[in-house]
């Protein structure tokens, strides 16, 4: 199975890469985790007819403005988008006079809302809310004997830890620097979420989604994986075009 990142930015590109999207490659699926412009490159990557399946975290415009360029993609096989009750009217912004409508795509989308909860369709997953300005979903999917977290946008709080726990990789949030504080949109820190990887026991760590206002070179990035793997070793800080295998 392979995990790869088409974004790793929060709030807005840059030269240095898009906003979120990651794009995990199973046996029986393409699953992708928000749809941020850096959605743009899937069809570099879907080279077979397995369904794509994208959960949204929520729906902040980085996190969906990648739906802005799907006119050009010619996918065949179908297409379902899963977020947080809201998500079907919310992306009814994806419409004249801002851009083309989602039900006169070339490939055809359907869209629906979920809870907090347990699922077997249409692949097993678990999803809770976590801690940001307005509601956002963090994920657990279980895929080919494995199990991915996917958890950005949020705060320290009872969901990330529940969301994380033994997974096999956990993908974050690394908005804020070292020091840094924000109460009114919460965000995580390196530390914060090393230390919820070492006591979730998660087998490894992938920091995404960093604010690009405030990180702004690779060095920046690399000093947040040191610090995170000061507290856990298994980290990597993502970037555009990185690729995982699990």
């Amino acid at each position: 199975m392979k995990v790869m990142f088409l974004g790793t930015n929060g709030w807005y590109s840059t030269g240095l890469g898009n906003t979120s999207c990651v794009l995990v490659e199973s046996e029986k699926y393409y699953v992708v985790l928000d749809a941020g412009d850096g959605i743009c490159k899937l069809e570099e990557y879907v080279k077979t007819e397995k369904p794509i399946i994208i959960f949204l975290s929520h729906l902040h415009l980085d996190h969906i403005i990648g739906f802005h360029v799907f006119n050009k993609f010619r996918f065949t096989q179908s297409i379902k988008v899963y977020g947080y009750n809201g998500t079907v009217n919310g992306l009814r912004i994806m419409d004249h006079p801002y851009t083309a409508p989602l039900n006169e795509l070339p490939s055809k989308i359907e869209i629906f809302d979920i809870e907090e909860g347990k699922y077997r369709q249409p692949l097993p997953f678990t999803c809770k809310l976590l801690l940001h300005a307005d509601p956002c979903l963090g994920y657990k999917f279980e895929l080919d004997d494995k199990v991915i977290s996917y958890c950005t946008d949020t705060g320290i709080c009872k969901g990330i830890y529940e969301l994380s726990e033994n997974t096999d990789l956990l993908i974050t949030e690394c908005s804020l620097k070292s020091g840094q504080v924000e109460t009114d949109w919460p965000h995580l820190r390196p530390e914060d979420a090393a230390s919820i990887a070492r006591e979730a026991h998660v087998n490894r760590l992938a920091l995404t989604h960093f604010d690009a206002s405030i990180y702004k070179s690779k060095e920046d990035r690399k000093l947040a994986e040191i610090a995170a793997r000061n507290i856990f070793q298994n980290t990597i800080a993502a970037y555009d075009g990185l690729e995982i295998e699990i």
